[in-house]
Order: C-alpha cells, then sequence, then structure tokens
C-alpha cells in the first residue's frame, strides 16, 4: 500500500465492496450465531476471514482499508490526500449501509431484530468513556499491524492475513464489551438500517482516536526518515 493520490473510481469501487462484505458477513454472523456456544468465535472469525479475503484481493486496487478511521490515520500522515480520503469514507459508510439493507431483506424480522441487526452495542458494565477508550486502543492496534504489514516496505508482504487476525483478536477481546467495531462503517451501516443510534458516536470518537494515533505513532516512531519525507511531500 503505497501514497494514493487522485480521483480514481476503481478505487472508490473496491472500498465500496469492501466494506459491504465486512458488514454482510460480520453483521450476519451476528444474526446466525450470537447466542450459540461457539458464537464469539465464529463472529470474530467471520470478521477477520472477511477483512484477510478483501484486503487480499482489493488491497492492490485502494489499499484496502474499508474503515474510515483508518482512512483518516492515512490522510493525517498524507498517504491520502483530501478528495480521495472523502470519497473513500463516503464509499465505505454506502457499502455498509447496503449491506445492512440487504440482510434486512434476507433475514427473517423475528432473527434480525432478536440482535439488532448486529448493532455495535456497549456491554452492560462499559461506560460511555470506557468504550471510547476501548475501541480507540484495540483501533490504534489495528492501525499500527496496517502500516507495519501493508504500509512499511520493509514489513512482511502478509496480504490481508495479519490484519484480519488483528480483528479476530480484538473481537475475542472487545466484542462483550463494545462489540468490538473499529470502524466507524461497521456501526453506522447497521444503525442506519435499524435506525439504532444508542451510543453510536464511540463508534466514530473511538475509532478515530486511535487510528490517528496509530498512525502518528508508526510514521515518527518506526518509519524510516526517507519514507517520512516522501509522504510529507
Amino acid at each position: 500500500m503505497g501514497p494514493l493520490s487522485g480521483l480514481d473510481m476503481r478505487q472508490f469501487a473496491a472500498e465500496f465492496i469492501g466494506a459491504f462484505v465486512l458488514i454482510f458477513a460480520g453483521a450476519g454472523s451476528i444474526i446466525l450465531f450470537a447466542g450459540n456456544a461457539a458464537g464469539v468465535v465464529v463472529i470474530a472469525l467471520a470478521h477477520g476471514l472477511a477483512i484477510a479475503v478483501m484486503v487480499s484481493t482489493l488491497g492492490h486496487i485502494s489499499g484496502g482499508l474499508f474503515n474510515p478511521a483508518l482512512t483518516v490515520g492515512l490522510w493525517v500522515t498524507r498517504r491520502l490526500g483530501t478528495l480521495t480520503t472523502v470519497g473513500f469514507v463516503l464509499a465505505q459508510l454506502a457499502g455498509a449501509a447496503v449491506a445492512a439493507w440487504a440482510l434486512l431483506v434476507l433475514f427473517p424480522e423475528a432473527q434480525r431484530e432478536a440482535v439488532n441487526l448486529g448493532v455495535p452495542e456497549l456491554g452492560p458494565a462499559t461506560s460511555f468513556a470506557q468504550g471510547v477508550g476501548l475501541e480507540a486502543v484495540m483501533t490504534l492496534i489495528l492501525m499500527l499491524v496496517v502500516f507495519g504489514t501493508a504500509i512499511d516496505g520493509r514489513g512482511p508482504k502478509l496480504g490481508g492475513f495479519a490484519i484480519g487476525l488483528t480483528i479476530t483478536l480484538d473481537i475475542f477481546f472487545g466484542g462483550p464489551l463494545t462489540g468490538a467495531a473499529m470502524n466507524p462503517a461497521r456501526a453506522f451501516g447497521p444503525a442506519l438500517a435499524q435506525l439504532s443510534w444508542d451510543s453510536h458516536l464511540v463508534y466514530w470518537v473511538g475509532p478515530v482516536i486511535g487510528a490517528v494515533a496509530g498512525a502518528l505513532i508508526y510514521h515518527y516512531l518506526f518509519m524510516p526518515e526517507e519514507e517520512e519525507v516522501a509522504a510529507s511531500a
């Protein structure tokens, strides 16, 4: 994943498709398996595998972000232009919304209403501030992995494998606490389809803070000086 500039509809289409697959598979797995004894394992793997497959498939076209928070992190470190960033975010949100509406059509009402269409929610003992903090830390970890395995030219070229595993790991830990969205689009699509906005701000503020912090940490602490200069040019 290198610096991206200009406006390319293929990139926007790739971000739309990647976000669609993430929400369709991720929220769909919640509809099917939430409450099942192995539910958290299946749900975590569904999200992680969706990202691993789509980053490996479309990463060479758009960078394979599928996440407004990660997109903002690359914009802050000047790896994405402003117009491309806005276009990516809109494409990601649109893909998430279309996926959620597809789930509305394809699943019986009783089944999807039982889990609120997979809208991320704070756990009973998780406050708003704790939710923001948890989402920020989980997304920071994700952003570091994206930089280390997909952006830094010295890192191992693992396709989407490491990124998908990170999402799986974060859901194992954070799923019961916040739903472990790490991605505003993951929260936005189902919330829009359900018109369910409880604690929705958590899933924007936390991931954006975490992604920006992770991007800045890697950019200034670990990135070779020549790449820092190139990204800032």
